[in-house]
């Protein structure tokens, strides 16, 4: 097992702290390299030293999470720091390296054995509810993309940003629609929305509807709704809701925040518009006024994810004032990865 001196790391990620800032002012500073399996992967650069490190964790979803309908139930995640210039020569060794470690790992295929003393009991394992995930910062075209290509990864979502400020068109008025904050007698309808967020990600990739999910929907809404009613809003039309916006306040949003530079930042977790309002302006008057009631809290940036291959997402949001900040490549399952 490869091991580095701890002044090796902090100026790896100096450098590429450097190397982040000059390709997008919105990347925060390399934080501290997460908890691992273990083992460090590192590619050899000029003159004896690394031209790129990585470390993989190995991570399994609960059942009982929402957290699983937005991720494969074992997934691989690596970590990479690239201080070079050109990273595709140092990328393609490490993901060479990652293939190989997860090929050693039954795991990677089907789901690790549990200890019946400390892990609830959970549905048999299947191959393909695994996954290898990289994150990409969205601008570092330096050549890491062709190697993240070249080793069977694909890019399924986008971490997008929005300054707060950021002027939009004006959408103008609509008769009889009406944006409001959400309240307890809402939880039905808005769980619907929520559903119809996930049913339709589905499509691409980005989740994966499982049996559970309707009931945790259901019992997440309620509970959004009881403690922070303020951060969910609802667009009707002639009292039908058509639309929904839910976001994060700052201290739920934590989990996210280290992905961007510091400064008070939500994380809008869900939006929606019922198909047959699609196109009629509803969404952009919805995100309108949430971005209206956001720049007032004093927020600085808000953060969202969208499905990469989603055809109505991608131009929505850009619209609206946000821009990719981090894609997100997987391999589904991780033994696809070469």
């Amino acid at each position: 097992m490869t091991t580095m001196a701890q002044d090796e790391i902090t100026e790896i990620n100096q450098a590429v702290g450097k190397r982040w800032r000059s390709i997008d002012p919105l990347l925060p500073d390399p934080g501290d390299l997460p908890e691992s399996c273990g083992a460090l992967l590192v590619s050899p650069g000029h003159n004896g030293r690394p031209a790129g490190l990585a470390l993989c964790r190995h991570q399994h979803v609960p059942a009982d999470s929402l957290a699983q309908t937005w991720d494969a139930a074992t997934k691989f995640t690596l970590t990479i720091r690239l201080p070079e210039a050109d990273t595709k020569a140092a990328a393609d060794d490490l993901l060479t390296q990652w293939r190989d470690h997860l090929a050693e790992l039954p795991e990677a295929a089907t789901e690790p054995a549990r200890e019946p003393a400390t892990e609830p009991a959970r549905e048999p394992a299947r191959e393909d509810d695994t996954a290898a995930v990289v994150t990409w910062p969205s601008r570092d075209v330096s050549g890491g993309l062709l190697a993240l290509m070249r080793h069977g990864l694909q890019p399924i979502s986008v971490i997008a940003v929005r300054q707060a400020g950021r002027p939009v068109p004006d959408h103008g008025q609509t008769s009889d629609l009406v944006i409001r904050q959400a309240t307890l007698a809402d939880r039905d309808n808005v769980a619907k929305l929520e559903l119809g967020v996930i049913h339709y990600d589905a499509h691409f990739g980005a989740a994966i509807p499982r049996p559970a999910t309707p009931a945790l929907v259901h019992n997440n809404t309620s509970q959004a709704l009881e403690q922070r009613p303020d951060w969910t809003w609802l667009a009707t039309y002639r009292g039908r809701p058509v639309g929904l916006a839910v976001v994060e306040p700052p201290a739920e949003a934590a989990w996210i925040a280290g992905m961007t530079r510091p400064g008070r930042t939500v994380y809008l977790s869900s939006m929606f518009i019922a198909p047959g309002e699609r196109g009629s302006g509803t969404g952009a008057k919805l995100i309108t006024h949430v971005h209206h009631a956001l720049d007032e809290r004093g927020i600085d940036l808000t953060l969202l994810h969208y499905a990469t291959l989603n055809p109505l997402s991608g131009p929505f949001w850009h619209r609206m004032g946000y821009r990719p900040l981090w894609s997100t490549w997987e391999a589904h399952p991780a033994s696809t990865l070469r």
